[in-house]
């Protein structure tokens, strides 16, 4: 059972990383993105949860969409 602990650790520790990525590339204020960060940080798994219902969305094929003339 500890491999798979561990296996989810890992996946785990990869999408909280993407998460970051994401969230410094978004076009959120920066305030926004430091709370989104710290509370990934603090609350790896709510976090991400959190983070992908309610998370600043960034470079959103609707949001290009919008700019063609």
């Amino acid at each position: 059972m500890d491999a798979f602990g561990g296996i989810f650790g890992l996946i785990i520790l990869a999408l909280d990383i993407w998460a970051i990525i994401s969230i410094v590339r978004s076009d959120a204020s920066g305030g926004k993105k430091v709370l989104w960060i710290l509370l990934i940080v603090i609350l790896p798994v709510l976090g991400l949860i959190l983070w992908g219902i309610m998370g600043p969305r960034g470079n959103r094929i609707d949001d290009r969409s919008s700019l063609k003339p």
